[in-house]
């Protein structure tokens, strides 16, 4: 089974805070995912440049594909990047896991996003999104869908209309099935009718945190789960440390949290997605799929940033597939 992604290829650039006044003094509404100008980044970029940090590829589908490609799962990428060190950055890291990348060349630089991590391990994003907003309906071709059996979409692509649905209907033709992350709760919020209509069409899996739930149904975890459900075939709520919740058809699951030391959440659950995807790929159940999101989101929370080193994917590569993660 090969899997490809689409999303805004991004470098991250992960932050410590030293407390959540950073937040405040820029108006940065914790935990969510904030789109700014060039300017604004070069400002936030000096105003933190003397804070811990470490430069990471990104982009939320990114992260799940990279994660999948790691895991054995033969992957490919559809993103923009600028013709820069930056950009050739992101591409390398892409390629050196094993993921086929169908990369194109923007005009403006390669986007990036200063992930702002609170000492309570949340993380607040603002994000610049440079040549990976150029990416349009028109660069997509039916011969870059050829060959795969899935599709996985960021819910930040949403900012395009007609780009995402683009992808989503040559996915359709292509046969492939799709899966989709809600991404941020303002992303959802500001686009609702549009996420609604798109899931209903053309979703086979959604993904959702709590608030992203709230905001798509405005409802709570456990309702949101049961809507979810009724508009995709297989619906997924994650709750933080009460671990997740799986809905296919009749059968509900509620997934236990993996006990672990929490330093950062960027990536948890674009990792979620990485091993629920990872089961479903290989025909295991869906518990099961749920056991290994959460599994692999923990293993990510234990690091700053999205990107886990060899050892840490040796360890994982040896235990998924136990019955008990």
């Amino acid at each position: 089974m090969k899997v490809l992604g689409i999303g805004n290829a991004l470098v991250d650039v992960m932050t410590r805070l030293e407390d959540d006044n950073f937040l405040k003094t820029y108006s940065l509404p914790k935990g969510s995912m904030q789109l700014v100008n060039l300017d604004t980044i070069k400002l936030l970029e000096k105003a933190s440049e003397k804070l811990d940090k470490k430069l990471t590829s990104g982009g939320s589908a990114a992260n799940t594909i990279h994660g999948l490609a790691k895991l054995g799962i033969q992957a490919g990428y559809i993103g923009k990047i600028g013709k820069d060190n930056t950009g050739e950055f992101f591409k390398q890291d892409m390629v050196q896991s094993g993921v086929n990348t169908h990369l194109l060349f923007g005009k403006e630089a390669t986007g990036r996003a200063i992930a702002l991590i609170s000492p309570d391990s949340e993380r607040t994003f603002a994000t610049y999104l440079g040549a990976a907003v150029e990416i349009a309906k028109n660069d997509l071709t039916p011969s870059i869908f050829e060959n795969y059996d899935f599709l996985h979409v960021e819910g930040y692509l949403v900012q395009n209309h007609e780009l995402i649905e683009e992808a989503l209907k040559l996915a359709k033709k292509a046969e492939l099935k799709i899966s989709l992350d809600l991404a941020s709760f303002n992303v959802v919020e500001e686009h609702h009718d549009f996420l609604r209509r798109i899931v209903n069409e053309y979703v086979d899996v959604v993904f959702a945190n709590e608030e992203e739930a709230r905001a798509f149904t405005g409802k709570s975890p456990e309702d949101a789960l049961v809507l979810m459900a009724c508009l995709a075939d297989i619906a997924v709520v994650k709750t933080g440390k009460n671990g997740s919740m799986v809905k296919r058809e009749k059968e509900t699951y509620t997934i236990k949290p993996v006990q672990v030391n929490a330093i950062d959440t960027t990536g948890a659950g674009d990792l979620y997605a990485t091993g629920f995807l990872y089961g479903l790929l290989n025909h295991y159940s869906i518990e099961k799929c749920g056991e290994m999101g959460s599994f692999v989101a923990g293993k990510v929370i234990e690091i700053i940033g999205a990107k886990m080193d060899e050892e840490q994917w040796i360890n994982i590569r040896a235990n998924i597939n136990k019955e008990t993660c």
